[in-house]
């Protein structure tokens, strides 16, 4: 219950219930982009200077590779499953979603750690990113497999295309790319660039985060009239699922003896789902999949699994460290 305290909570709750209770409050698109940027800008500054502090070290290398690992191996589990659900082009699609990562998940439970004095590992910043692009590109290319299967031959350079210009738009996605660039600043400059960027990076993210989580509240409240028109096994894979992939990620790490708190994160990157970059490069990238099936996916994963998989994640990380006392 104390966590429910932490005043950047209570204002998702608030816009949970605004939006609940239809109030025409809202984060006008450009404050909300904005909101985003900041916060990914921070995290990866933050992300590089601890990074620069700890250097390359077997843990950094091993927290990376679980980070890749599992980022394969989450969209291919996910894909056998859900094309007994659904069709392949559809199964494709959210397979991607869920294999892809959430920064805001990952940034609130970063918030979470913070206030409990969890430690955790600055390159996990860098895993979330080096986590996003493989489930995207394991999706593109299981659709033009499926078009090679069912298409005729003249099809393929229409698709070869595509394929290049979306492996393009995965690799340089802006959300992705600031992460990466701040990151590598936040490296290079070390203790002198996190000292004159403190109060940018350190002091405003509360805030930051504060309105950022109240315009999710929003949306959030906005998109549970979305649950009305899912079936039951997408339902039961949205509950499901994340909790499948945090349990993989938790037994990777113990079995790589990462810390509770890289643990926790790992879990979190494993069990969310990417609702921003996915949706938006697939809906070009597969128009064979239904907006529909990607839209529920992606609303699902932001009101059930992130939330079940951020507490899976902080139990564990105030289990562990309790344990190491």
């Amino acid at each position: 219950m104390q966590n429910l305290i932490d005043p950047a909570i209570l204002f998702f709750l608030f816009g949970v219930a605004g939006g609940l209770v239809k109030s025409n409050l809202e984060i006008p698109p450009a404050i909300s982009k904005f909101l985003s940027l900041y916060l990914l800008m921070a995290l990866g500054l933050k992300g590089g200077f601890a990074l620069a502090e700890s250097g390359l070290s077997l843990s950094v290398l091993k927290g990376l590779g679980a980070a890749l690992l599992l980022a394969s191996v989450v969209p291919l589990l996910g894909y056998q499953v859900l094309k007994r659900l659904t069709s392949p082009f559809n199964a494709a699609a959210i397979a991607a979603t869920y294999g892809s990562v959430s920064a805001v998940t990952f940034i609130t439970t970063v918030q979470y750690l913070d206030t409990h004095a969890v430690p955790y590992s600055g390159h996990m910043a860098a895993a979330m990113a080096l986590m996003e692009s493989p489930a995207i590109i394991m999706a593109v290319l299981m659709a033009n497999l499926l078009r090679h299967q069912s298409a005729p031959p003249n099809s393929g350079s229409a698709s070869g295309t595509r394929l290049g210009k979306v492996l393009h738009e995965a690799f340089t996605d802006g959300a992705q790319l600031l992460l990466i660039g701040a990151m590598v600043i936040g490296f290079v400059t070390g203790e002198s660039g996190q000292k004159s960027l403190a109060p940018f990076s350190v002091d405003l993210f509360k805030g930051m985060l504060a309105f950022f989580l109240l315009d999710m509240g929003l949306l959030t409240a906005r998109n549970l009239s979305a649950l009305k028109s899912a079936s039951t096994p997408l339902i039961a894979y949205a509950v499901f699922g994340p909790l499948v992939h945090a349990a993989l990620a938790l037994a990777l790490g113990q079995l790589l003896s990462l810390s509770a708190g890289d643990t926790a994160l790992l879990m979190v990157l494993s069990a969310s789902a990417s609702y921003i970059a996915v949706p938006a490069v697939l809906r070009f990238a597969i128009p064979e999949a239904p907006l529909l099936a990607i839209a529920i996916s992606y609303r699902m994963v932001v009101t059930l699994a992130d939330l079940l998989a951020a507490l899976t994640a902080r139990l564990d990380g105030l289990r562990q460290p309790q344990a190491s006392a």
